[in-house]
């Protein structure tokens, strides 16, 4: 092979000296020094060293938990209620059913919580872990906003029904020292004692635990009373309500007042207006008729 060298010795001009290489070391020499940048640019990177922490300590506490969850650590031993005063501890413990030998970790919360608001008396619950071993059931409840007197189709006999601001038939009220009302919570009678009466209902009204009651004349009552703003609420004791068009207030001091249907909030406060009017006006009044609120009609002693 000639070999030719560019600027080389004197007295050989034009001469230039080359040498082998293998083509592996070049291949080699050129990746080498790459290496160490790139892994110096990832060391240089915090985020990227971050995201590797962040995503250990991930791994780290899913290995953890699972051991812990599979594990026997904090048993349940107790089961805590706040804010039923309307169903008894034997209703909250079958509802509930807290499996016997469960854990916080492995208690099923939400099932519990479906098992609760299945029951009529509950609006809201919440089951939360207390650690490290109680299990608090947190109720909201509904309250007994009138008791209605339903002909039952079976006997021929009435029954007493307690019945939720929404329409919600929350339990027919045993008779207080029956042997049925052992079951029942002595805060249901002292409600029900404190709470209007809706009276001669539509024969055929069916309540059912649970079931919003779907019964016009009944939910026109419960509307009315509802959307008094006034001491007038304070004062009314029973609701005839044969039909809607028809329906009767009877104060404590024995005025009665033939209100009719209320469709709005504000014709049930411009009715009520009138007949606060109309008893001012006249003490010793004894009747007012407001179905129509622009003619009323009312008698006096």
């Amino acid at each position: 092979m000639r070999q030719v060298s560019v600027g080389g010795s004197k007295g050989t001009p034009n001469q230039v000296h080359m040498s082998s290489v293998r083509v592996g070391d070049l291949r080699r020499d050129a990746r080498t020094p790459a290496a160490p940048t790139a892994r110096r640019a990832v060391a240089a990177n915090p985020w990227v060293r971050r995201v590797g922490i962040a995503f250990a300590v991930v791994i780290a506490l899913v290995i953890v938990y699972v051991a812990l969850y599979f594990s026997n650590l904090f048993p349940v031993s107790k089961v805590t209620v706040t804010g039923a005063s309307h169903l008894t501890s034997t209703e909250l413990t079958d509802l509930a059913q807290v499996p016997q030998g469960t854990t916080l970790l492995r208690v099923d919360t939400a099932g519990i919580e479906s098992r609760l608001s299945s029951n009529a008396w509950v609006s809201h619950a919440q089951v939360n872990r207390v650690f490290p071993d109680t299990i608090e059931l947190a109720i909201t409840e509904r309250s007994i906003a009138a008791v209605v007197d339903v002909t039952s189709t079976e006997g021929q006999q009435t029954e007493h029904w307690a019945i939720a601001s929404d329409g919600t038939w929350l339990l027919a009220i045993p008779d207080q020292g029956s042997a049925d009302s052992a079951g029942v919570s002595d805060q249901v009678y002292e409600d029900a004692s404190h709470v209007l009466h809706i009276t001669d209902v539509p024969y055929g009204v069916k309540p059912v635990v649970g079931a919003h009651c779907s019964d016009e004349s009944v939910i026109n009552a419960l509307d009315i009373v509802a959307h008094l703003t006034t001491d007038l609420s304070d004062r009314v004791t029973t609701v005839s309500a044969t039909d809607a068009a028809n329906t009767i207030i009877t104060l404590d001091n024995g005025v009665q007042i033939a209100f009719g249907s209320a469709e709005t909030a504000e014709e049930v406060r411009q009715k009520e207006q009138v007949c606060l009017e109309l008893m001012n006006a006249h003490p010793d009044v004894t009747y007012i008729n407001v179905r129509v609120t622009d003619r009323p009609t009312w008698r006096s002693l």
